[in-house]
């Protein structure tokens, strides 16, 4: 079982966690673009290929025998910083939706590109399925 690292005295984070302790069975998901299962773009819409990214996660996490809730960590790689902020509530939205309301360790940051031109989000992961 996963176990929230939260240090007494420190507010409670907002959509992410200081910390998780974990044992058991590591899944690790490499960056994962907002393209389908075929290697296309279906939009150019940030939330769009934000919530295709977490979808495609959900995937490999499955075929590893993992799912959301198994989740410790993210990273979250985005060309646009106000395309990200602008789009804060339906981001919200979109990770309930496809994850749940399990909020791992994350860390998000705008990078100057990603390989795939198209692409404006890409989102790596690490899961640990108990034993």
């Amino acid at each position: 079982m996963n176990r929230i690292l939260q240090p007494e005295g420190w507010a409670k984070p907002v959509g992410y966690s200081n910390g998780i302790a974990a044992e058991g069975r590591h899944v690790f998901v490499a960056g994962q673009v907002g393209w389908n299962e075929h290697g296309e773009f279906e939009t150019d819409d940030f939330v769009g290929q934000f919530k295709q990214c977490l979808k495609n996660i959900v995937a490999v996490l499955a075929e590893g025998g993992a799912e959301p809730a198994h989740i410790t960590s993210m990273t979250w790689y985005f060309v646009d910083k106000q395309d990200y902020l602008a789009n804060l509530k339906a981001i919200g939205a979109a990770y309930r939706e496809v994850i749940g309301r399990h909020y791992p360790t994350m860390t998000a940051m705008q990078v100057a590109a990603l390989i795939e031109d198209r692409a404006k989000i890409e989102i790596q992961a690490i899961a640990v399925v108990p034993e």
